[in-house]
């Protein structure tokens, strides 16, 4: 290496001095005790939550590549908020490499220098390594300058409520402060140090390099800049260092409990619910003390940012229920942080304002799952929320009409409370026979459902699809009389034991049939029957073998067995993604594939697929009434007529699950809507098309 290159490099403690560079590593080494400290006692306060039913650490080598991509790719991030996104991984991406670049220093001075008596700081490592970290810095400069614009000058209503506090303030203006004050203490250096020797090769750092400029532009004389050095580099340093010393015991923390968060995730959280031990007492079902919530809940709680994404894609807050996902989980961090300061012990979930979450929040969920979805550090919201709906069913809380419903399904085994022997009777008004599953072998046993069954308006959606199933001539049957509710919706509003006893009677039921694939009319079923039921010894088939009608129809129309053409219907539609089928079960593309197979002019909705909104009736939401400023499904409707390409050319308003097209006719009618759209099941446009091609 030429003497040039071996003297590319810069100064480390240049003005500092030896008693500088003693004090800048004991403070150095006090920091970092003090952040070790900090993360055992995060870490031992996980220790006495409870134990979590799931594995949350198995194969953990793929748990930790999965999480680094994630939080890498910023791929939740830049979900329904692309600036926010890029943004993010500014800031993601900057503060790595900073962290990485000081590192790559600290090797060098401390390790490879005494080891070897040289150095590989130089040269063109150095000039690469100086390009970079600006560049990088600079990145990460402008990205916390955006999340302050965000902040403070729009100044965006999600990013503030209730626990929004002087710590969010003091974070961005840490991070800020970090960011500039790197670059203004490597401009005074370049400008200092050109009175001893030639900085042009500085040039690569150039972010630091105009910094020098502003500098001389200002005033400031290399002289001046080499006085001034000394302050400026322990000014920056003193704040690097408490900065790193501050993070386990405040909103810094979020940087490492959200990485921890998504390697402990659990891909199937709220699709799938926790059970409860066999041996539980009634006053151990749900939580009602904060160490009742497992250690990942707890961690969850610390993983929380304050985004506020979860509460801008809530249905219920959006209609005004009292539930905000971001203040539940808030809440119980809180509650959790005063307990442990020697604060009250109150209730965790009850009735009357006396606990740390009210009752009425928890019956506002509808366990949409979008606050899951939306969230970037996968919080699991619905569990949590379905813990504590436990609680209040187990200490008698629960809503009065959620417990009408239950003892309908618990006397009659539907939630309409009507007799079991009038679950068949929409078959009588068809012109063929609906074969008898318990009777003869089929290839799909179809699941009807509490609402085809029993609902006169989605009758008409079972008459429609068995007629499609007679039309390309498949083996089907059901279970007459003795199917019973499925109960995904009956256990997400905390009737545990309840539910587990409808998995053995319709396990016990389907179990007595001879058959190939489970179908079913409600994506609710299909949830559950998919993701649940295979839970328990008594369900004798997996995930693979149930599908939802789309996924069944849409082979069958894509094989001709319709003999759909594609132009029988000339109708302008729009789809809506069920909760259930889409963002729970990533089925997307079945039902729109059956849409345009009918020749419909179909648009989407701005809110489509994973991001769609809820009809708000699951959850238990279709059997509660709520004071709503605008109900979920007008809300809906009126995003159909206005916010759609097509506007109010839209006739058809398309569902393919039983509850929305209740909640969704419901609202047709409060919303002002009956004259200008028409809620219309799949099946029933496919039996028109069906019938129009015939």
């Amino acid at each position: 290496m030429s003497l040039a290159l071996q003297t590319t490099t810069r100064p480390t403690f240049w003005r500092i001095g030896p008693v500088g560079k003693v004090l800048f590593y004991y403070l150095a080494a006090l920091s970092i005790l003090v952040f070790l400290y900090g993360v055992y006692g995060r870490v031992s306060r996980y220790a006495r939550g409870s134990e979590d039913p799931f594995d949350r650490v198995d194969n953990l080598p793929d748990r930790v590549f999965t999480a680094a991509r994630l939080a890498l790719s910023n791929r939740k991030q830049l979900d329904r908020d692309t600036v926010a996104g890029v943004m993010h991984a500014f800031v993601v991406w900057g503060f790595l490499t900073l962290l990485i670049g000081t590192t790559i220093l600290g090797i060098d001075m401390d390790l490879y220098r005494p080891l070897t008596g040289d150095s590989f700081f130089v040269g063109r490592f150095y000039l690469s390594y100086s390009f970079v970290m600006d560049a990088m810095g600079l990145l990460f400069v402008v990205g916390v300058g955006v999340a302050l614009w965000r902040r403070y000058g729009r100044r965006m209503e999600r990013l503030h409520d209730r626990h929004t506090s002087r710590e969010d303030d003091l974070f961005l203006g840490a991070l800020f402060v970090l960011g500039v004050g790197g670059y203004l203490t490597e401009g005074v250096r370049i400008l200092g140090t050109s009175t001893v020797r030639d900085v042009s090769f500085e040039t690569v750092s150039f972010v630091g390099w105009f910094v020098r400029d502003v500098l001389l532009l200002a005033g400031m004389t290399p002289e001046m800049a080499a006085g001034a050095y000394p302050f400026v580099w322990w000014s920056h340093s003193l704040v690097a260092l408490w900065f790193v010393a501050w993070i386990p015991y405040a909103k810094p923390f979020h940087m490492l409990s959200s990485f921890g968060n998504l390697v402990a995730r659990d891909e199937k959280a709220g699709v799938r619910l926790p059970g409860v031990p066999a041996d539980a007492a009634p006053e151990d079902i749900g939580p009602s003390e904060i160490d009742d919530f497992s250690w990942k809940q707890l961690l969850d709680h610390d993983a929380c940012t304050k985004c506020g994404r979860c509460s801008s894609v809530c249905p219920a807050k959006e209609a005004g229920r009292p539930l905000d996902p971001r203040n539940v989980i808030l809440d119980l961090k809180r509650y959790r942080e005063d307990r442990d300061a020697g604060g009250e012990d109150v209730p965790i979930v009850a009735d009357g304002g006396t606990s740390v979450i009210d009752a009425h929040t928890m019956e506002s969920c509808m366990s949409c799952m979008a606050c899951m979805d939306a969230c970037p550090v996968d919080i699991e919201h619905v569990t949590q929320f379905t813990e504590m709906n436990r609680r209040l069913t187990e200490s008698g809380e629960m809503n009065e009409h959620v417990q009408d419903a239950m003892m309908n399904v618990f006397q009659h085994g539907n939630t309409f409370g009507d007799p079991e022997r009038k679950r068949p009777d929409w078959t009588e008004e068809l012109d063929f026979e609906v074969p008898d599953a318990r009777d003869q072998s089929v290839e799909y046993l179809w699941y009807v459902g509490d609402y085809p069954s029993y609902d006169e308006r989605n009758q008409q959606v079972a008459k429609a699809l068995a007629r499609v199933f007679e039309a390309a001539g498949v083996e089907y049957g059901i279970l007459y009389e003795a199917e019973q509710t499925d109960g995904n919706d009956v256990r997400r509003v905390g009737e545990e034991g309840l539910y587990e006893m409808l998995v053995e009677d319709n396990a016990a039921a389907i179990g007595d049939c001879e058959f190939e694939s489970i179908v079913t009319t409600d994506p609710h079923s299909y949830n559950t029957f998919t993701n649940e039921y295979p839970e328990f010894e008594a369900c004798e088939w997996d995930e693979s073998d149930v599908f939802h009608y789309t996924q069944v129809v849409a082979d069958l129309a894509e094989s001709g067995a319709l003999g759909l053409r594609g132009d029988e219907l000339d109708y302008t539609v729009t789809y809506h993604d069920p909760c259930h089928l889409g963002r729970y079960n990533d089925v997307f593309e079945a039902p729109r594939d059956l849409v345009d197979a009918t020749g419909c002019d179909r648009y989407e909705m701005p809110r489509n697929r994973a991001d769609s909104f809820c009809c708000g009736g699951g959850g238990g939401g279709l059997w509660m009434d709520f004071e709503e400023a605008t109900k979920p499904s007008e809300e809906r409707l009126r995003e159909a007529l206005e916010d759609t390409d097509a506007g109010e050319r839209v006739e058809r308003f398309v569902v393919a699950c039983p509850m929305c097209m209740t909640m969704y006719e419901d609202g047709r009618k409060t919303g002002g809507y009956e004259d200008d759209i028409e809620i219309v099941g799949l099946t029933e446009l496919l039996a028109e098309a069906v019938d129009a091609g015939a």
